[in-house]
């Protein structure tokens, strides 16, 4: 980046390190898809600082990531008391000379404005909910809604930055990466379940692809997740009911997660944020989509032969939002091993490899 649009980030008049804030809230797939532009900031500006305004639970991703000096977490629930400790760790980690709203509902509102920030960047009116808009002084340009992280790189042209090879980072100890089998066994993790039930797929037929990846494709699975109660109880109906049992790796760490995912050959999943990790791993990644637009929240850029897409009719059009109800459970059991046996030709899953962190 050369200097006059460096100029351009920061304040005219301060000659000290240049510092910005970053406000992603959402859920852990937007984390990811927030890092190439973070990255891509570290890289072209010269002492860049770089502060991220965070949710809890997508929070520790973060941690020790060598783009971010500093994770601020936003406990959107604690109310009053979470808005004054926001507060409190804003003041005790700025000044900040520019600040970045890559989120477009009212939640990011607080961060940015106890930013205290002169220049506050946002998405323009017309994409963002709940008069987001309001809270930046300095707008993208107006875009078609597209995926995700093709919108977030909109905030990295706008400050003159060229992303030719977004680049994710996700930093894991050798401690955290999930052990594979000494015999060089392929592995398989299935995550059976999203944070909402309303994109999740059959349970009974995720029994029977665990059943076929390990007897009949000769994969070691894993079965991970959230913490959540329901989650949680669909892991332990699918480890009850099948023949042969996979090993278990749901809990309460996203840092785990990743690891598992990080030594995964193979990962299967609905719509939901570890989709997003493996991918930013290297990992192929079979995504089933029936309730939401995979164009707009699937595999960036990626493995678009292994979705199992029975949301798209006709076009693709990463701008549709509109979920589409009950269409889940019309998916086979036979159209996601139909992608294993795509994913094991074209990817040579079967055979034992390293999950590149690009």
């Amino acid at each position: 980046m050369r200097k006059d649009s460096f100029r351009r980030v920061t304040s005219s008049h301060s000659t000290e390190p240049r510092h910005i804030c970053v406000v992603l809230l959402s859920g852990l797939g937007d984390v990811i898809h927030g890092l190439p532009v973070v990255n891509a900031l570290r890289d072209s500006i010269e002492g860049l600082r770089i502060t991220w305004v965070t949710e809890p639970m997508p929070s520790a991703i973060l941690q020790g990531h060598p783009s971010v000096d500093r994770v601020v977490v936003y406990r959107k629930s604690d109310g009053l008391r979470g808005l004054r400790r926001l507060r409190e760790d804003l003041i005790d980690a700025g000044p900040f000379d520019a600040t970045i709203n890559f989120n477009v509902y009212l939640k990011s509102i607080w961060p940015v404005l106890l930013s205290r920030s002169r220049r506050r960047i946002g998405f323009d009116r017309a994409r963002t909910f709940e008069g987001v808009w309001v809270a930046s002084n300095d707008r993208i340009p107006p875009q078609s809604v597209a995926h995700t992280a093709d919108m977030f790189l909109e905030f990295a042209a706008h400050l003159g930055i060229d992303v030719p090879n977004p680049a994710w980072r996700l930093t894991l100890s050798e401690h955290e990466r999930h052990s594979r089998s000494p015999e060089g066994q392929p592995v398989a993790t299935v995550i059976p379940a999203s944070a909402s039930y309303k994109k999740d797929w059959v349970t009974s037929r995720w029994t029977e692809v665990v059943n076929a990846l390990a007897g009949d494709f000769g994969f070691r699975v894993v079965i991970a997740g959230g913490p959540g109660a329901r989650e949680q109880a669909i892991g332990r109906e699918i480890l009850s009911a099948a023949r042969y049992k996979p090993e278990w790796g749901m809990g309460d760490s996203v840092r785990r997660l990743a690891g598992i995912i990080a030594g995964s050959n193979l990962v299967i999943a609905p719509d939901t944020g570890p989709v997003h990790i493996a991918r930013a791993l290297g990992v192929p990644v079979i995504g089933i989509y029936g309730h939401t637009n995979p164009w707009r929240v699937g595999p960036w850029r990626a493995y678009q032969d292994l979705w199992v897409d029975h949301y798209t009719a006709g076009e693709p059009d990463p701008s549709n939002r509109t979920p589409r109800w009950d269409v889940m459970p019309g998916i086979t059991t036979a159209e996601v091993l139909s992608r294993v046996e795509v994913a094991v030709e074209r990817y040579h899953v079967d055979a034992r490899r390293s999950a590149a962190n690009s």
